[in-house]
């Protein structure tokens, strides 16, 4: 590929050199920014495309920078491109204050010196021009907008920006759509978009199906209204934003759970419930996608990475150190029924379930949402199949989670909820997976490991919720796990 597609005045170098010195400084402080702790560099533009000019009252960018940060802590570190990032980019000649919160900063170098740019998605104007783009299929420079055939966008719903903090940030129409941008984004197909569309097409009613949704393609980037940078431009397009049925009125199902927990409810209704919505995804998911068998040497692979990951948060979290033989056994245990001959099924799942994955409307339907699985793993590790109870897994954790969250703890309520979660799953056709102990414990013991690393890393307080399961899971040295 070329370096550089055509550029107008505003698309090109010089629109980093008005940028650069305020992004350093904005980037780092979004929720969605996956490089804290490392400070940025400098960027490098991937691609930027002129959605209004820069010359009008309001201008409009959208933006794929990668962000440039040290490998390691400290002066010494050496410096590679690290992540990139989508943006959308509003220039104006002065915020109004309802955009205050927006900022970014104001311009003194470049093309767009002496005016103030800010992140557009809290204003009406660049949203509206999105759903419009959407509802039309336009094509603009490298960014194409896909539409369902048999699916409708009314013009004019009005646009509001999701304010809670996100890993994503999503624009809701009118009560009827909602637009999920994907903030760091990597080339190729991503599940967010792939997994609801397989999962519409085979007709399950548990996940909100797209509507239409939002491509950078590098073979559609010829235009003057586009730059693409050759160093950091794949062939494969990026999936940006998937636009699906908005849920009115739906709670999530993290909120609906330490609801109850503080009011001292029950919850084992909610979680049967969840446990069947679950596994008709889950079936859905084997009918419509590829299955297939993990034997010796994929189940060595898999102990192997737990045991990688369980040595490297032992060396980062001391407080891990005492409990490592113990967790040791929940990895080996599955390398002994490999040698034994033992296989697994292996399927496309959500990849990253867990209670804030899940949505309940006011009729009590469960609907399992963002299915992008964890964005810090490869995409390709993504989109493997992998065992149903490694879904399973996550969502223990988070019942898990929420019970030692509360004060005082509440174990009894998390071993209830487990149970009746395992039980709807087995209800609604799933195999039963209690039965599958020595996975399930691995899985889950590979979970509380990654828990134990975050929490230690970003939020310290909250340490104390994975060591207790890490406590559990590691007294159980037994082939079979009890859930709680």
């Amino acid at each position: 590929m070329a370096e550089t597609v055509t550029r107008s005045s505003t698309t090109g170098p010089g629109l980093l050199t008005s940028l650069d010195p305020l992004l350093r400084e904005w980037l780092p402080r979004q929720r969605w920014f996956a490089g804290k702790g490392r400070p940025v560099t400098g960027f490098s533009l991937v691609a930027a495309t002129e959605l209004l000019p820069a010359t009008t009252r309001l201008g409009l960018y959208h933006l794929l920078v990668r962000a440039h940060q040290p490998l390691g802590p400290g002066p010494g570190g050496t410096e590679q491109p690290g992540d990139c990032y989508q943006l959308l980019i509003g220039v104006r000649e002065a915020l109004p204050p309802r955009l205050a919160p927006a900022l970014i900063g104001h311009v003194t170098e470049g093309p767009l010196t002496g005016r103030t740019v800010y992140d557009a998605l809290y204003d009406t104007r660049p949203a509206e021009l999105l759903l419009e783009a959407l509802r039309t299929r336009a094509r603009i420079g490298g960014l194409r907008f896909e539409r369902e055939r048999d699916q409708e966008v009314r013009a004019g719903l009005v646009p509001r920006l999701v304010t809670a903090e996100q890993s994503n940030s999503s624009v809701v129409y009118g009560d009827t759509f909602i637009l999920k941008l994907l903030r760091r984004i990597v080339p190729g197909i991503n599940p967010d978009l792939e997994l609801p569309l397989a999962l519409a097409r085979e007709g399950c009613p548990r996940v909100p199906a797209p509507v239409a949704w939002m491509v950078a393609d590098p073979r559609d980037s010829a235009d003057a209204t586009a730059t693409v940078g050759s160093a950091d431009f794949s062939d494969e397009p990026y999936v940006l934003g998937v636009l699906q049925p908005y849920v009115q009125g739906a709670t999530d199902g993290w909120e609906l759970a330490l609801r109850a927990l503080a009011k001292g409810e029950d919850f084992t209704a909610g979680a049967r419930a969840l446990g069947r919505a679950t596994a008709e995804v889950h079936t859905a998911l084997a009918r419509a996608l590829p299955m297939v068998s993990l034997g010796h040497a994929q189940l060595r692979q898999l102990v192997a990475g737990m045991v990688e990951r369980l040595v490297t948060a032992v060396q980062a979290v001391p407080a891990l150190a005492p409990y490592e033989t113990g967790l040791h056994t929940a990895f080996t245990a599955v390398g002994e029924l490999a040698d034994a001959g033992r296989t697994w099924t292996a399927q496309r799942v959500h990849g990253d379930l867990h209670l804030g994955q899940c949505l309940r409307s006011p009729s009590g339907q469960w609907s399992l949402i963002d299915f992008e699985g964890e964005p810090a793993r490869p995409l390709a590790e993504r989109r493997m199949p992998q065992p149903a109870v490694r879904d399973i897994a996550g969502m223990l954790r988070s019942f898990d989670y929420a019970a030692y969250s509360a004060d005082p703890p509440q174990p009894g309520w998390a071993e209830t909820c487990r149970e009746a979660y395992c039980s709807g799953y087995a209800e609604a056709g799933g195999p039963d997976p209690r039965g599958d102990a020595v996975l399930l414990r691995a899985y889950e013991t590979d979970k509380a490991v990654y828990e134990v690393l975050y929490e230690a890393r970003h939020r310290p307080d909250w340490l104390p919720v994975p060591l207790s399961a890490i406590r559990r899971l590691a007294a159980d040295a037994g082939a079979a796990a009890p859930l709680t």
